[in-house]
């Protein structure tokens, strides 16, 4: 037996440690997923403003704030007893500032996080092409950072394909500030938008917003369909073996997002873009049902009643471990596709048939590596698409916000899915302040350790049966972790349900 240790996984969000174990073949028989850094969010709002959450909570991560602030809004409306109130110019301009940052996450992640996985960057310095020039200035002068240091991968990338992926890359950047430029229009700023409120929107409506919204949507959409899903496709084809590792629990889960109608206050059957609901391995759609989730912390660096213990006996982990239905859950966007395409959606069924179908592969190829990555690209063209055509249905002049009084005794839950997956913020008012706060995030999910039962998580079991060629280089295990996009700062939260101080701890490296 030889075990690997990566401290700390690179080109993700936060503190992750990764430990997996070689037989004597090489092959991954145990796998080990560590979050090394603890945040304590739900503790700052003890005691405040409920109105405050929505802001205080996108303060959780850098990356992804919208989704927190969206779900932190909804936990408000809830609780309010107004989320069925909200007017269809709040519901889309919602919808738009959320859009904006799942489509600025999704390029984030494929080209300047885990394209380098697969594109040999260093060999930018050999095109001729002027858009390269800055790139080869920093080359020739040795400084190859960001993408060195790095563990060598096998690049099979024909040149030419390699050199669009490398054009690509410096593209993106661009499509990402025309993304978050979007953000801005109705959100006031990025990162940690304003607009999203307890009620709607803060800002109303206007053309000449709505113009300069849709000039830039359709910017990205070009992007998407004529950069980014044929590269997806291109990678694909070169490294096909990548659609048989990375399996995982294959079990799917998915609160949902993008209110299509927001006349339902249970957020668990709301009509949504992407469907809420869960499948097992057979693709069977089930109905979501969040009374099934439940939290262990038998292997993490917690007591039962929340107290940090980093000496605690078989404890790795500053990550809970969530379960549904007493197992693991993939989520993010290969469980949404895959559970909309169970559901039936024509539209999820078309775009990603599609993209079979040029890959000669079935719909079992999803559940790998490689199908992470299709997921998200199809999901991203979908978003785009639906943005496009929300922003022409937005009325100026219509309000984008209900007043309402705030009880002084109320609980609430908001149920959304993030670009890494399920997101659910449950708060608690008493005494017209917060009394308790929870949050549950996607990387809690997919990133979680083994729970009461010794069952693994679901990126330990995406590494499980993973053959590594070279264990001094050991590429195949960062290509699937990063295939779920790892999101630590999400995914590590401290909750006191006393109002005791937590304590201290001192991680020694």
């Amino acid at each position: 037996m030889r075990k690997i240790t990566i401290d700390p996984m690179t080109r993700i969000e936060g503190h992750l440690k990764i430990e997996v174990v070689l037989d004597e073949k090489d092959i991954i028989v145990d796998a080990r997923s560590s979050g090394v850094l603890y945040r304590g969010i739900e503790l700052i709002l003890k005691g405040r403003d409920p109105r405050d959450a929505a802001r205080l909570t996108q303060r959780v991560c850098g990356v992804c704030p919208v989704p927190h602030g969206t779900a932190s809004a909804f936990s408000l409306d809830a609780a309010f007893g107004i989320s069925d109130k909200i007017p269809d110019n709040g519901r889309i301009l919602r919808n738009l500032i959320l859009g904006s940052e799942y489509v600025h996450n999704h390029i984030l992640h494929f080209y300047h996080l885990s394209s380098l996985d697969y594109v040999d960057m260093a060999k930018a310095s050999e095109y001729k092409e002027n858009d390269f020039d800055r790139l080869k200035q920093f080359i020739q002068r040795g400084y190859l950072a960001p993408f060195v240091p790095r563990y060598e991968g096998d690049y099979r990338l024909r040149d030419e394909d390699n050199k669009a992926l490398a054009l690509h890359y410096l593209h993106a950047l661009e499509m990402r500030r025309k993304a978050h430029e979007m953000l801005s229009l109705f959100g006031g700023r990025t990162p940690i938008q304003a607009g999203i409120v307890a009620g709607g929107v803060t800002c109303e409506p206007t053309t000449d917003k709505i113009v300069s919204f849709l000039w830039r949507v359709n910017e990205l959409r070009d992007f998407i369909v004529n950069a980014y899903l044929p590269d997806v496709e291109r990678i694909a084809r070169a490294y096909s073996d990548c659609f048989e590792i990375g399996v995982g629990c294959k079990r799917l889960l998915s609160f949902g997002f993008f209110d299509l109608d927001g006349s339902e206050p249970d957020y668990q059957k709301r009509k949504r873009l992407m469907k809420q609901g869960s499948t097992d391995n057979s693709l069977v759609y089930k109905q979501l049902d969040v009374s099934r989730i439940s939290e262990s912390v038998r292997h993490s660096w917690y007591t039962d009643d929340g107290m940090p213990n980093v000496e605690k006996e078989g404890a790795y982990s500053f990550i809970k471990s969530p379960r549904y239905d007493g197992s693991a859950h993939e989520v993010g966007p290969l469980a949404r596709i895959l559970i909309s395409y169970a559901y039936g959606d024509e539209n999820v069924k078309e775009e990603l048939d599609g993209v079979l179908q040029r890959l000669s592969v079935g719909i079992e190829a999803m559940f790998s590596l490689m199908g992470r990555h299709i997921a998200r690209a199809v999901e991203a063209k979908l978003i785009a698409d639906a943005l496009a055509e929300w922003v022409l249905k937005l009325k100026p002049g219509e309000p984008a916000y209900i007043p309402y009084e705030m009880p002084s005794e109320a609980e609430g839950v908001g149920l959304v899915d993030a670009p890494r997956g399920c997101l659910g913020h449950w708060i608690g008012i008493q005494n017209g302040l917060i009394a308790n706060y929870s949050i549950i995030s996607p990387t809690t999910w997919n990133a979680s350790p083994k729970d009461d039962s010794e069952n693994h998580g679901p990126i330990e079991q995406a590494l499980i049966g993973t053959k590594v060629r070279d264990p001094e280089n050991p590429f195949e295990v960062v290509r699937v972790v990063r295939s779920f996009d790892p999101c630590l700062a999400c995914a590590v939260h401290m909750f006191g349900s006393h109002g005791r101080k937590l304590g201290e701890a001192k991680l020694i490296a």
